[in-house]
């Protein structure tokens, strides 16, 4: 079974920073592409960063020099850093795999994790 448990959220005034993390389980981690995702109240749920299992990245424009998205393959973990935080990006923040479950390298499925809660206040 897939796990991807988030954590790092939280509430951070205009300017701050926060780091995001996501611990994978049960998934072949380092063949895996990952992604961060973000829904605000309302919205669609968006795309922020994602990196490949080779470690190329993609980060949305709204986030591009802002957000720094890193994956750790020897702990199954992916990073979020987030600097000048804006309001704007007040959303949840959830992670993304892109993998095969452990034991099944042929089969790739998407898998998401709960989500954890960012807010910026101005």
């Amino acid at each position: 079974q897939v796990q991807l448990v988030e954590s790092g959220g939280g509430l951070v005034q205009a300017g701050g920073s926060l780091r995001l993390s996501c611990a994978a389980s049960g998934i072949i981690f380092r063949a895996s592409d990952m992604g961060w995702y973000r829904q605000a109240p309302g919205k669609q749920r968006e795309l922020v960063a994602s990196i490949t299992s080779g470690g190329s990245t993609n980060y949305a424009i709204s986030v591009k020099g802002r957000f720094t998205i890193s994956r750790d393959n020897t702990n199954n973990t992916v990073y979020l850093q987030m600097n000048s935080l804006k309001p704007e990006d007040t959303a949840v923040y959830y992670c993304n795999a892109q993998g095969s479950p452990s034991g099944l390298p042929r089969v790739r499925l998407a898998s998401w994790g709960q989500g954890t809660q960012v807010t910026v206040s101005s």
